[in-house]
């Protein structure tokens, strides 16, 4: 199993950046394929970014492809996610997650076994 903590959430100003962070528990941190994903009011669950185990392949969502960069360093357990030219649409709750079997596609909540609680992202216009 594995325990996801996110971080770096918060208030900011459309067309300024934020980054998250989550950090993984575990050793297997590397045999995980990890996502993030968020969640406005009232509205599903999204997909917004994908990593492969090495994090030699990134997906994106179309809504944020060119703005957002994901990132992993399995050194210190930990994916990232920066976004960048953030606007008042962005605003959610984020959430980190880890897929350890693939069966589907990347971009879908049911592939990820393990979530994190989540950090709400607020952008004001």
């Amino acid at each position: 199993q594995v325990q996801l903590v996110e971080s770096g959430g918060g208030l900011v100003q459309a067309g300024n950046s934020l980054s998250l962070s989550c950090a993984a528990s575990g050793r297997t941190f590397s045999s995980y394929r990890m996502g993030w994903f968020r969640q406005a009011s009232g509205k599903e669950r999204e997909f917004v970014a994908a990593i492969s185990r090495r994090g030699v392949g990134t997906y994106y969502s179309d809504s944020v492809k060119g703005r957002f960069a994901i990132s992993r360093d399995n050194a210190k357990n930990t994916v990232y996610l920066q976004m960048n030219s953030l606007t008042p649409e962005d605003t959610a709750v984020y959430y980190c997650a880890a897929n350890a079997v693939y069966s589907g596609t990347y971009d879908s909540p049911y592939e990820y076994e393990y979530w994190g609680q989540g950090t709400q992202v607020t952008v004001s216009s």
